[in-house]
């Protein structure tokens, strides 16, 4: 179909926010309880909250909420602050306070909630030439991960959102750079680099002619080891049309057509959490239409209470991913930071869920790993809870680390079946830390010599 075609077909074609200024004036949240009605204004005050109408219109239950997995993901709850928190903003709201008020709490709070988890500001970030630099991060040897400007937004915001501290104006919280030429110099000193990730935010909210311009550099002949560019993204849930309907939508697909004819792999990083995002003609027409250019779909997604937190729903998700031509690649576990109270999944039981799943499709669609935790030393897997001699343990392994040699080394944990995060694991059969620790405590002190971040001059 062309585009003209699929304009007629799907009903949202046109892009409108929801957000905080404009939500309540919406016939579906008009009949909601007021007392949801409130969560949504106090926690929103707090959490940055955007969703639009393909989400209110194509994705949500309306009938099944507050349960529904979709209004969830998208729309703020009470349970997403700790009791004190929303008592002090609605506290505030109610009475009317001053706007600078308001804000000056709301900052004090999201400070309080681990904003950069995994030594995101203090430890990833690449020294260039004695300088740290803003904008990009390089934690895993081979992949470093770039924020341009222009993409520090998203079609829509999850409520999980491990970088939600993009969205909430403290500037000294942020990511993000306009230098393309920076990345580049970058690379040239740096070989062992064979992936760019393009993240955010969200990249796909930037205008193709734009992001053109980003390839296009990593298109260089200069950049022979440069093998991946990857983009990681949730529009293919929030806002298909980007792929298909939007008015730049042909010429994205001939820069990924050019990108996958360059020789250089283009791997689309999708950001699936529940099966019902794959089931709108605009969902499948965007995946045909990216597929067709030669890149690839790999989908990823943490495992969250509330949302996902059932096997069944993971396994009917990878096996429709697969039907669609997707490549099923991650089973996080929610970072501890935001909303990660509300969302959590005790590790054992994230296991479980997987370990179920996995179970159920057939090995064609078992490309999928997980439960893994992007914690301060690296992706750390849980490859399952077993016995060895008199005692209960975690079996857990690298799939990434800081450290290249840590990869792939099986290590193991007491059992806790509270915990939710390697932090909450304590070393098995007595020993006094796991076996990567000194060597993490060496890098981070190391890093930490460097010297502080500068600003740099964001010429594009």
């Amino acid at each position: 179909m062309s585009i003209l075609t699929l304009s007629n077909v799907f009903q949202e074609t046109q892009y409108q926010a929801v957000t905080l200024a404009n939500f309540e004036k919406f016939s579906q949240i008009q009949r909601l309880p007021e007392e949801l009605i409130k969560d949504i204004r106090v926690v929103g005050s707090v959490l940055p909250f955007k969703t639009n109408t393909y989400v209110i219109n194509r994705l949500i239950d309306w009938s099944n909420v507050p349960d529904d997995p979709i209004f969830t993901l998208t729309f703020p709850r009470r349970g997403m602050l700790t009791p004190e928190h929303y008592l002090r903003m609605e506290k505030l709201i109610d009475s009317g306070a001053d706007p600078r008020l308001l804000r000056q709490t709301a900052d004090e709070i999201r400070l309080s909630l681990n904003p950069h988890p995994d030594g995101q500001m203090r430890h990833n970030l690449p020294v260039h030439r004695g300088q740290k630099i803003r904008g990009m991060q390089h934690k895993y040897h081979e992949t470093i991960l770039f924020f341009p400007s222009q993409g520090q937004t998203c079609h829509a915001y999850c409520t999980f959102c491990f970088r939600w501290a993009q969205f909430v104006g403290i500037e000294g919280l942020k990511f993000a750079t306009q230098e393309a030429q920076l990345l580049k110099s970058y690379l040239l000193e740096h070989p062992e680099i064979t992936d760019v990730l393009f993240t955010g935010g969200d990249p796909m909210v930037i205008k193709t002619e734009i992001l053109a311009a980003y390839f296009n550099v990593l298109l260089d002949k200069e950049l022979p080891r440069l093998r991946t560019i990857r983009i990681g993204t949730k529009a293919l849930t929030y806002w298909p049309q980007r792929f298909v309907t939007d008015s730049d939508a042909k010429g994205l697909l001939a820069l990924f057509e050019k990108t996958a004819a360059s020789g250089k792999q283009l791997a689309v990083m999708a950001h699936f959490n529940h099966y019902v995002e794959l089931s709108t003609p605009e969902a499948r027409a965007a995946i045909r239409a990216i597929r067709k250019t030669g890149a690839q779909i790999l989908t990823q997604s943490p495992v969250m209470k509330h949302i996902n937190d059932k096997a069944s729903v993971w396994a009917r998700m990878w096996r429709r991913q697969y039907r669609l031509g997707c490549i099923p690649y991650y089973m996080f576990v929610a970072r501890d930071t935001g909303a990660q109270r509300y969302f959590e999944v005790p590790l054992a039981r994230a296991w479980e869920i997987f370990r179920k799943a996995y179970s159920k499709v057939s090995g064609v669609a078992r490309t999928v790993r997980g439960p893994s935790m992007s914690a301060t030393p690296g992706k750390v897997q849980v490859l399952g809870v077993t016995q060895a001699g008199q005692e209960t343990v975690f079996a857990l392994n690298f799939i990434q680390a800081r450290n290249p040699d840590w990869v792939g080394r099986p290590f193991f944990a007491k059992f806790d079946p509270q915990a939710v995060w390697l932090d909450d694991l304590k070393p098995a059969f007595g020993d006094k830390e796991f076996f990567y620790q000194k060597e993490l405590d060496e890098l981070l002190a190391a890093d930490r010599a460097h010297v502080p971040p500068v600003p740099i001059d964001n010429r594009f």
